[in-house]
């Protein structure tokens, strides 16, 4: 674990080049009802100049329960891609439908990124919270994938920002089960741990001031990657940082991109 004291600032190159955004793109080829065609949709900001660029895969924050889909600030300019991602919410839906709208907008990226002329083979997952999340879950989960015939291992990286490790406390809320009550089942990022998942970026806030638990299920989960082999997992607390630790987290997460090869 890597603990930072101070704000992160990282050098950054500028970009010559121009970029658009197209909203509200369905991910779905059929909406099965007015609430999967009302959020079930995507953005994407994009370069228009450049070939071969990553793209990033963005799922906003909310306890499942709420929020919308967003291009974050930090990452615009940057030569990137951005795909953020709107999902149905519960209680309006329970699990596991939020997590294969994930997964759905996720395949979009991957069948269509190349037309915007990005790379598939540098297709990064990330998101805040409930968001990172649905993204850890879609990465180590296989099984949500492979129903579009897509390998998780294709996914460049995961960028997990504030992540629940254990069962997301909205999925636990829809079970009768308790906020404190920790569980770990097959809708829990750690029951998926294993040694052959694309590199993982955990950045959580400080211990003391973030969510319940929520470093310390970070903690165990980089542990329990290392345990089982895996050899690019790679975690930080953000000390002075509480739940809301986005701004110092972005500059870690443009690194890691840059850096995987």
């Amino acid at each position: 674990m890597k603990q930072l004291l101070l704000f992160l600032f990282l050098p950054c190159v500028v970009f010559a080049q121009d970029y658009k955004t197209k909203e509200n793109i369905p991910y779905y080829s059929t909406a099965a009802d007015s609430y999967m065609e009302q959020q079930c949709v995507l953005d994407i900001y994009y370069p228009t100049n450049v070939k071969n660029f990553s793209t990033v895969v963005w799922f906003h924050g909310g306890g499942i329960t709420g929020g919308n889909k967003e291009i974050p600030e930090a990452l615009k300019g940057k030569g990137l891609a951005i795909i953020g991602v709107k999902y149905r919410l519960s209680p309006k839906v329970q699990a596991p439908a939020y997590i294969e709208d994930a997964a759905a907008a996720i395949a979009w990226a991957f069948k269509h990124i190349a037309a915007y002329n990005g790379d598939t083979n540098r297709i990064f997952i990330s998101g805040h919270s409930a968001g990172a999340y649905l993204g850890s879950m879609v990465t180590l989960n296989k099984e949500y994938l492979a129903k579009y015939q897509i390998d998780a291992n294709r996914i460049a990286g995961l960028i997990s920002l504030s992540s629940q490790a254990i069962t997301h406390f909205t999925i636990r809320k829809e079970q009768g089960i308790k906020d404190i009550q920790p569980t770990i089942d097959k809708y829990a990022p750690l029951y998926h741990v294993r040694a052959d998942a694309p590199p993982i970026l955990l950045i959580t806030g400080d211990r003391e001031m973030e969510m319940l638990g929520r470093y310390e299920e970070n903690a165990y989960w980089a542990r329990m990657m290392k345990l089982a082999g895996h050899k690019k997992t790679t975690l930080y607390e953000l000390q002075g940082f509480g739940h809301n630790m986005t701004a110092p987290a972005f500059p870690l997460l443009l690194k890691f991109i840059a850096e995987q090869k």
